[in-house]
C-alpha cells in the first residue's frame, strides 16, 4: 500500500506542474484581455464622449476602484503623493512643520511643531488658512492644502491667515525645511529606575534611536525596568523593528518570518547583533492603534518569554508591503507576504481574500493555538492579546462631544491668548476658576451634546409613530425628555475629572508643543501606571509568565 502511495504521488507531480503553468497562461491571457478592453473604452470615451474627459483622473479611478477588491495596504502611489510615501519610510519631509486640520470652509493650523518653519514664523493653533501663494483656500480639503504647503527644503511661500481676536488677515512669508519627525518624542526615568520611551514610528534609524535614549537613561540613574510605549504606532520599516526586538534579545534569535507566493518574498529576520539589554524586565504598551511594525516587536517579545505586553488589543495588521517603482514616477504600494512571529503564528485579524464572508473575520473555531518559549498559549489571527489585558478609556457623551466639535480645542487657543505663560508642563492643572470659565465659553457657544439615552428615546418614538402607538406614549417621551434635560445639567460635574484631563493636555501643548502633551496625558496614564506597578515588583513581574501555561 506504501508503494502505491508513492506510485500516485509521483503521477500527480506532472499534473500539478502543468495545472501551475496552465494557470499562469491563463491570467496572462486574461491579462491581455483585459488590457485591450480597457484601452478600447478609454479611446472611444476620448473621441465620442459628450463633455471632454480627464483621462488620468478616469486612469487613477480604474486603477484604485480595481486595488480595493484586493486590501488596504495595496495602493497607487501617484507622482503627487509620493512626499507622502517617503514620510512614512524616512520621517523626513519637506514643508513647513506643523498638523492641520479641516474646520468649515477652511483649513486651520492644529499644532506647530517646536522649532520648525510654522512655529518659528509665529502661526498658532486655531490660524484660518485663507491664501497659499495668493490662491484662495476656501473650501479646499486638508489634503489639497496639505500638498501645497510641502515642497523643497529652501523653497518659500506665502500665507494669508485669519487669526480669532485680530481683525486683519495675516501675512507670513515662510522657507520650508526638511521636516523630521522624531521616532521618539519623549522618554524619561521614573522614580524608582523605571524607565520610559515613547515609540511613535518605525521610520528609518528608529532601533538606533531606541539604543541610544536608553543608553541616555542609563546615565541619569541604574534602570529597574523599561516601558516602551507603542500605543498609536501604526508601524513602519521591518527591518527597524527587527533590530529594535534585537536590543533585548540574543543574537541570531528569529524575530519573524514572511511567506509569499515566490521564493524570494518567503524570508526569515534575525536578531543581527549581541543585545544592549537582554535582562532588563520589559513592558511593551500597545492597544487598538499599535499596528504591523508595532506588533511585530510586541508579539515577539511576548512569543519569546522577553517581557510583559500591557493593554488593549493590538490592530491585527500581518501583511508586508513593497514599493515597486513604476513608469512616469508613480509608484505600487504592493502586499507581498504575511508575516509570522516567532511562535508560529500570523496575527492578520482580517482574510482579505475572504472579505465577503462574515467581513472576512476568522471564526474563533478556525484560530489556532500556540506556545510561547515557557509554554504560555497564544493564538492566532486577532493581533497581539495583552498579557495584562486593560480596558480602554471610555470617555462620556459630553466629553466626546466637546472634543469632537473642537470646544476644547478653541478654549485652549482663547487661554493662551489671554495667559503668556503657565507652569512646566507638569505642574499645570485645571483650577476651580478655569473650570468655571471653560463652562462659560461653552454656554457661550451654544454647546449642545445628544446622550445615547436620548438617541435611544428618539428611535422608540419613531417606532412607536410607525406602529401606531405615539398618541398613547407621546407625553410619557416627552417628560422623560426634559428629565434627561435636567439631569444633563450636572455632566460638567459629573464628568469633571475627564474634561479636565483633556483640557490640561490642550493646554499645555500650546506653550510645550508635543512634549509637553505627553508629560502631561502620563500624569494619570492607568497604563503607565500599571506598567509601573508591575516592574517594581519583580515576584509580580515573574508570576505573569506562569500564567496561561500547558
Amino acid at each position: 500500500m506504501k508503494h502505491v502511495f508513492y506510485f500516485f504521488a509521483l503521477l500527480m507531480m506532472p499534473f500539478i506542474g502543468t495545472y501551475t503553468v496552465s494557470a499562469q497562461s491563463r491570467n496572462n491571457f486574461e491579462i491581455s484581455k483585459s488590457l485591450e478592453i480597457y484601452n478600447s473604452i478609454l479611446k472611444e470615451l476620448n473621441i465620442n464622449y459628450v463633455d471632454e474627459i480627464n483621462p488620468s483622473k478616469l486612469n487613477e479611478a480604474a486603477i484604485n476602484a480595481m486595488l480595493q477588491e484586493l486590501d488596504p495596504y495595496t495602493v497607487f502611489v501617484p507622482e503627487s503623493q509620493i512626499e507622502d510615501l517617503r514620510l512614512m519610510t524616512t520621517g523626513e519631509y519637506g514643508g513647513i512643520g506643523s498638523l492641520i486640520q479641516q474646520s468649515g470652509d477652511y483649513v486651520i493650523i492644529s499644532e506647530p511643531y517646536e522649532g520648525f518653519p510654522a512655529q518659528k514664523a509665529g502661526l498658532i493653533p486655531g490660524d484660518k488658512i485663507l491664501e497659499v501663494n495668493g490662491v484662495d483656500m476656501k473650501g479646499r480639503p486638508s489634503a489639497e492644502v496639505s500638498e501645497l504647503l510641502k515642497g523643497a527644503p529652501g523653497s518659500r511661500l506665502r500665507l494669508r491667515i485669519s487669526r480669532e481676536g485680530v481683525e486683519t488677515p495675516m501675512e507670513f512669508e515662510l522657507q520650508r525645511e526638511k521636516i523630521k519627525i522624531d521616532n521618539i518624542p519623549y522618554s524619561t526615568v521614573f522614580p524608582g529606575g523605571i524607565g520610559y520611551l515613547r515609540l511613535s514610528g518605525f521610520t528609518q534609524k528608529a532601533s538606533a534611536e531606541v539604543r541610544e535614549t536608553i543608553l541616555n537613561l542609563k546615565k541619569q540613574q541604574p534602570l529597574k525596568g523599561l516601558i516602551i510605549d507603542l500605543r498609536g504606532n501604526g508601524g513602519g520599516l521591518l527591518n527597524e523593528a527587527v533590530d529594535i526586538a534585537g536590543l533585548f534579545v540574543e543574537k541570531g534569535e528569529l524575530i519573524v518570518s514572511t511567506k509569499g507566493k515566490s521564493p524570494e518574498q518567503t524570508t526569515v529576520h534575525r536578531t543581527r547583533t549581541a543585545p544592549l539589554e537582554p535582562e532588563l524586565p520589559l513592558v511593551i504598551l500597545v492597544n487598538e492603534g499599535s499596528a504591523s511594525a508595532s506588533e511585530i516587536v510586541a508579539g515577539a517579545i511576548q512569543d519569546l518569554d522577553r517581557g510583559l505586553v500591557i493593554g488593549q488589543r493590538t490592530f491585527g495588521k500581518g501583511l508586508v508591503q513593497n514599493v515597486v517603482p513604476l513608469v512616469y514616477n508613480t509608484q505600487l504600494k504592493l502586499t507581498i507576504a504575511k508575516y509570522y512571529i516567532p511562535s508560529g503564528r500570523c496575527i492578520q485579524e482580517i482574510d482579505y481574500a475572504h472579505k465577503d464572508e462574515n467581513g472576512g473575520i476568522v471564526p474563533d473555531s478556525l484560530r489556532s493555538t500556540y506556545k510561547t518559549r515557557k509554554g504560555r498559549v497564544v493564538f492566532d489571527y486577532g493581533g497581539i492579546m495583552p498579557d495584562i489585558p486593560m480596558e480602554p478609556v471610555d470617555f462620556s457623551p459630553i466629553s466626546s462631544s466637546l472634543f469632537a466639535g473642537n470646544y476644547i480645542f478653541r478654549f485652549a487657543n482663547e487661554y493662551a491668548r489671554k495667559h503668556p505663560e503657565i507652569p512646566s508642563a507638569y505642574e499645570f492643572d485645571i483650577t476651580d476658576d478655569i473650570f468655571s470659565d471653560f463652562i462659560n465659553f461653552t454656554q457661550g457657544k451654544n454647546f449642545t451634546y445628544t446622550t445615547r439615552s436620548e438617541k435611544l428615546l428618539g428611535e422608540l418614538k419613531r417606532i412607536a409613530e410607525e406602529e401606531a402607538y405615539l398618541t398613547a406614549i407621546e407625553n410619557h417621551i416627552e417628560q422623560l425628555r426634559k428629565e434627561f434635560e435636567q439631569i444633563k445639567q450636572n455632566d460638567f460635574q459629573l464628568h469633571r475629572k475627564e474634561i479636565e484631563q483633556l483640557l490640561r493636555v490642550e493646554i499645555v501643548s500650546r506653550y510645550y508643543y508635543q512634549k509637553g502633551k505627553i508629560i502631561s496625558a502620563l500624569k494619570d496614564d492607568p497604563e503607565v501606571k500599571r506598567a509601573i506597578e508591575v516592574l517594581s515588583n519583580p515576584a509580580a513581574y515573574r508570576a505573569v509568565f506562569e500564567k496561561g501555561r500547558i
